[in-house]
């Protein structure tokens, strides 16, 4: 009864591995051999003198015992030798120094035998099946992949990819308005794979500018072709976006080309990032013009411009009716602009005819000793640059946009108003 259950759980060890998902069949067969031989060289001291013959498609294997012949009165080991009256009842033409080769019935060894193999394969098995998930998805790092969303935790969301693979989307990668249920497909894109302790995790990604940038590959044709190319994009996810591109090709306007007919191109991708504002303006190498259309819908003179290319600042003096175009909601707009040109904008209104000078200004940096470098950095997070801009700016920005308590602001602009009245 014994021998018969440690029977089925051998052949039930070789249907564990007979499917497995991701493992060539070569490979396969050296893991079996493998784990056969390290049972045999725990029990014996040696494997060396052993054949193992592995038939996976069929679920079983043969082992044979290779000993040298030697004289009756010479001591013998065991495993390796046999004396010549043994072998020769096997084939009575057996001869001294010739090879005997006889099968090994690996029941034989024992329950414990059957379940060092299991644990062996178990083990070497899974590392063979997260070699492969991290060589797999570290190849897909920067694509755009479809996956089922299996769980939805409170810090980030489970999917399953088609071949039963795990995936993360942490809940800094999503985009803020995204919401799912359990069994809907998303898309997102492959941001990194994180392999510690040969323990692969695959991080997803929907905020990535990378994302935006692999949506219009999808989208448009031309950039698939190579015909245009996006050369920077910006993206502050589920709000707005600005994507800059090029053509190799003076025959194709790379903006009409990837918004489409009447926006039909760039309607499935402002759907898919949860109704992002995409502006979609025209890369050139010239700073002083690509800042002019990055600030689009605002109409920005050239002329008006002033760029500091050391430090990488520029100041642009727009009319009065232009300012709040250029700045944008909450901000957004000088933001995606200063982060698509890689410049640090502040925007100054014209002043009118026969209008006193323009107040004396300072930057927010300058303050960094009286107020908190984090504070600075949220206020100047939503496109406030300067003193002046802070306390003109309404405590509705501070409070929401930039995300700062009460106290706060009281405390920043305490300081700020004590500067000019100095």
């Amino acid at each position: 009864m014994a021998k018969k259950e440690e029977t089925v759980s051998l052949i039930d060890t070789f249907a564990e591995f007979k499917e497995l998902k991701n493992i060539d069949r070569p490979t396969l067969v050296n893991v079996l051999e493998e784990s056969f031989r390290s049972v045999i060289a725990k029990m014996f001291g040696s494997d060396e003198n052993y054949d193992v013959i592995v038939n996976p498609d069929k679920g079983d294997f043969e082992i044979y015992r290779n000993r040298t012949i030697v004289p009756d009165d010479q001591p013998a080991d065991p495993n390796k030798e046999i004396i010549l009256s043994e072998a020769q009842k096997i084939d009575p033409s057996y001869e001294v120094g010739e090879e005997v080769t006889d099968p090994v019935d690996f029941l034989k060894f024992g329950r414990r035998a059957i379940l060092n193999l299991r644990q062996a394969l178990a083990g070497k098995i899974l590392e063979l099946e997260k070699d492969s998930l991290y060589n797999k998805y570290v190849d897909k790092v920067g694509t755009v992949i479809s996956a089922e969303v299996y769980q939805i935790w409170k810090k980030e969301m489970l999917l399953i990819d088609d071949e039963g693979n795990e995936l993360l989307l942490p809940k800094s990668e999503q985009i803020p308005s995204d919401y799912y249920r359990k069994g809907e497909t998303a898309r997102a894109l492959v941001l990194r794979v994180d392999n510690t302790n040969n323990n692969p995790k695959i991080i997803l990604s929907r905020t990535a500018p990378l994302f935006l940038q692999r949506l219009f590959e999808q989208e448009v044709p031309e950039i698939a072709d190579g015909l245009i190319t996006i050369k920077k994009a910006a993206r502050i996810p589920g709000e707005r976006a600005k994507i800059a591109v090029e053509s190799y090709d003076d025959r194709i306007d790379p903006v009409g080309a990837c918004v489409g007919v009447k926006g039909s191109r760039i309607h499935g991708i402002v759907r898919e990032l949860r109704n992002e504002n995409i502006d979609v303006i025209s890369y050139t190498q010239n700073p002083t013009l690509f800042i002019q259309r990055a600030l689009s819908p605002a109409h920005v003179m050239s002329s008006n411009i002033k760029l500091d290319e050391e430090n990488r600042r520029a100041e642009v003096i727009l009319k009065p009716e232009e300012v709040s175009l250029a700045i944008g909601k909450g901000g957004l707009n000088i933001k995606l602009a200063s982060m698509i040109t890689e410049y640090t904008i502040d925007v100054f209104r014209e002043a009118e005819p026969n209008a006193p000078a323009p107040e004396e200004d300072i930057y927010l940096d300058e303050f960094r000793d009286e107020i908190d470098g984090w504070v600075i950095d949220a206020i100047k997070s939503v496109g406030l640059e300067t003193a002046r801009g802070v306390l003109n700016a309404s405590r509705e920005i501070l409070a929401e946009k930039a995300d700062l308590e009460d106290e706060t602001i009281d405390e920043v602009i305490r300081v700020l108003k004590k500067e000019f009245e100095e």
